[in-house]
């Protein structure tokens, strides 16, 4: 028997304390079922309607947003900018490592559509900044403005690209980043058009919405499918609140330190999310009129657009292919691929005499090294592009939701590649530059290799039992054969609607 406030008997707090463990053991009982749930409801197998198309389509517009707004940056400046490029380009970074900090702590509560319309109106309003600057400090602004808008919406749209900064003669370069607020309109009056999340709809008690919502995207499914899918988010949420009922910002983010399963969930996403920002890629985007002139490509710009095209192919190839061979299997051939590329473009700039103070080229007949740079770096865009460019985002589905918020792995290092990479091309030469990513590409293959799992056709819900003994390899193989029939029946569905 305890005492209360008042020095009497009280038995309240022991009470109390049976209730609690009871409603443990329950939560640890239903989540056991947690998984059989999720198949038995077998929503995921039936047809899709033309309201997932619009809803996938909206929500691409975001990628395309973050595209645009690198790649009018291609035209590098004057040597004498080189400090402010790597300044201006990592200020963009910046700004969407807040934005995304800001658009995780609001998306659970505010609902996934609210940061995204955030993120339209910062687009809008940092465009306007820029197509209106005079001088670098009001056109570094804008950026940074827009990368809190990269930040909000990468946060909820898995699709992110950095942005930098080019100093253009003319006025034109006006119009180009003036264009970049026609998608973000675009982007704002459809997501109108597109439903809540279904498991936002749960979390907020609202289930009849959400069984509208799943009988919206999946017109075929049935009153006892949706019922069952509902429960399993359910499920998922109880745990997950359960987790978090009485803990701050930063115990949930100590919790990332302190449960095992946890931090091996949030390890292994984020690594992969540093493969895909450390390894390389992102220089290229930012930087890729000053790389190919450096090789000595009079149309360094033209050089660019070969490399963004491979870029779109070959996304469209992971699209096509994610599902089908799994996310294992691809990553553990690009990564190597990756760093492969990266081996032979180290090599290949050593016969490059380039000027390290102004990073030209000294001769006017770069000859075949220049060719092998171009070549590989086209493959490496290629295996980057089916690779690590979507399944890293896709890695997201790997953290529990109670820290998925807290995770903010892509801003951190982007800001790193975008503020150092033309200063390391000076300080260690361009070889010494491209072998640090060969060496991060070939440490990523090497997680890859003995950590990552395959999720293939799990639902988030049993996502969560991954990671709960060890990083799950064993684990997710076995799941895969147990439910190979269910996992490719599902793949047959999606390619055929």
């Amino acid at each position: 028997m305890s005492l209360n406030k008042y020095g009497g008997e009280d038995d309240s707090y022991e009470k109390e304390k049976a209730e609690q463990v009871e409603h443990v053991d329950t939560i640890d009982a239903e989540k056991g079922h947690l998984q059989d749930a999720s198949e038995l409801s077998g929503i995921e197998d039936t047809a899709a309607s033309k309201a997932a198309w619009l809803i996938s389509i909206t929500v691409s517009i975001g990628g395309l947003l973050f595209g645009m707004f690198f790649e009018y940056s291609q035209e590098a400046p004057t040597n004498n900018f080189l400090r402010r490029e790597e300044l201006v380009t990592s200020l963009t970074s910046g700004g969407a490592l807040i934005g995304a900090v800001g658009a995780g702590l609001t998306a659970d509560r505010f609902g996934r559509r609210w940061p995204i319309w955030g993120a339209c109106i910062l687009f809008v309003l940092g465009t306007v900044l820029q197509t209106c600057s005079y001088s670098v400090p009001q056109f570094a602004v804008g950026r940074f403005v827009v990368g809190l808008g990269v930040g909000s919406a990468a946060m909820v749209v898995p699709l992110a690209i950095g942005a930098g900064f080019a100093q253009v003669k003319g006025e034109a370069w006006r119009a180009t980043v003036g264009i970049g607020a026609a998608p973000a309109v675009a982007l704002a009056a459809l997501l109108l058009l597109c439903p809540e999340s279904p498991r936002q709809l749960v979390s907020h008690g609202d289930n009849a919405s959400a069984d509208a919502v799943l009988q919206r995207i999946y017109p075929g499914s049935t009153t006892e499918q949706r019922e069952a899918k509902i429960r399993s988010i359910e499920l998922s949420l109880q745990e997950a609140t359960h987790a978090m009922s009485e803990d701050s910002i930063w115990a949930t983010i100590r919790r990332v330190f302190t449960t095992p399963s946890t931090g091996r969930a949030v390890l292994t996403a984020c690594v992969v999310m540093a493969i895909s920002q450390l390894g390389g890629f992102n220089t290229l985007m930012y930087y890729a009129a000053k790389l190919f002139a450096i090789v000595g490509f009079n149309n360094p710009t033209a050089v660019g657009i070969t490399v963004s095209g491979t870029n779109f192919v070959f996304s469209v190839v992971n699209l096509l292919v994610v599902d089908r061979f799994g996310r294992r299997i691809i990553l553990t051939t690009t990564v190597l691929g990756m760093g492969i590329c990266m081996l032979i473009t180290a090599v290949a700039f050593h016969y490059i005499p380039v000027n390290l103070q102004t990073l030209e080229v000294e001769t006017n007949n770069v000859g075949w090294p220049g060719i092998v740079v171009l070549v590989t770096i086209i493959c490496y865009v290629a295996c980057y592009s089916s690779g690590v460019a979507t399944i890293a985002w896709i890695g997201t589905e790997l953290i529990p939701l109670e820290v998925r918020a807290n995770t903010v792995t892509c801003w951190s290092t982007n800001i790193i590649i975008s503020s150092t990479f033309l200063s390391m091309m000076k300080g260690i030469t361009p070889s010494g530059a491209f072998g640090f990513y060969t060496g991060i590409c070939f440490t990523g293959w090497v997680f890859v290799v003995f950590f990552f799992p395959e999720c293939k056709g799990m639902p988030l819900e049993a996502i969560r039992e991954v990671f709960s003994d060890g990083f799950g390899v064993r684990y997710s193989k076995k799941w895969q054969k147990e439910h190979k029939n269910e996992a490719r029946a599902a793949t047959v569905t999606s390619f055929g609607h």
